[in-house]
């Protein structure tokens, strides 16, 4: 397992809305310092539920399509 913590994040875009687990790095402390690394080109989501009815182990979500980020 990675070291991290794990957090559930709802991630809206043009078309879809994820819910899913994110996991921060052990060196970042919040959501917004993990995805905000220029570095980091997609939103990497486990255990996702899309639209609130399709399911699925893994999405990356290209962060230019985000819309907006909440921690749940």
């Amino acid at each position: 397992m990675p070291e991290g913590k794990k957090v559930r994040i709802r991630v809206r875009t043009v078309t879809c809305v994820y819910v899913g687990d994110f996991l921060i790095p052990p060196m970042r402390h919040r959501v917004s310092d993990a995805i905000n690394e220029e570095q980091r080109l997609f939103i990497n989501l486990t255990d996702v539920v899309i639209n609130d009815k399709d399911r699925s182990e893994f999405v990356a979500v290209n962060k230019n399509l985000i819309e907006s980020i909440a921690q749940i």
